[in-house]
């Protein structure tokens, strides 16, 4: 299994304000589908933060993080082994990506993510 990159999740209620807000930090726009947006680093674009009005795969539980991953079955598979606490079972969406979330120690949903 290899990480790719990990990405906060902030939940914004500004979407253009925190547009405005993380270009002046550098980055710039990558993705964005209207409720979510990603922004990269031009330089480096595993460099990244996510905004996100709501998470529309998944409006009870939006995630705090998000993890890259090469393979996100065998991470899957992994998390379950280990027994922690899967909020969310894999599911392929209708952007591309196949993901599931996982609850951290400290409560924080985590999106475990592989681009498909």
């Amino acid at each position: 299994m290899s990480v790719r990159r990990v990405v906060p999740d902030i939940h914004s209620q500004d979407m253009e304000g925190s547009r405005e807000f993380y270009g002046l930090l550098g980055f710039e726009a990558v993705m964005d589908l209207g409720w979510v947006l990603t922004m990269a680093s031009p330089e480096n674009p595993t460099a990244q933060v996510i905004l996100m009005t709501e998470d529309r795969g998944a409006p009870d539980t939006p995630p705090d993080l998000s993890v890259e991953v090469d393979d996100v079955d065998a991470v899957y598979a992994a998390v379950v082994a280990g027994g922690a606490t899967v909020v969310r079972e894999p599911r392929d969406e209708e952007w591309g990506v196949r993901r599931f979330f996982v609850r951290d120690p400290n409560g924080k949903v985590v999106n475990v993510v592989s681009h498909r």
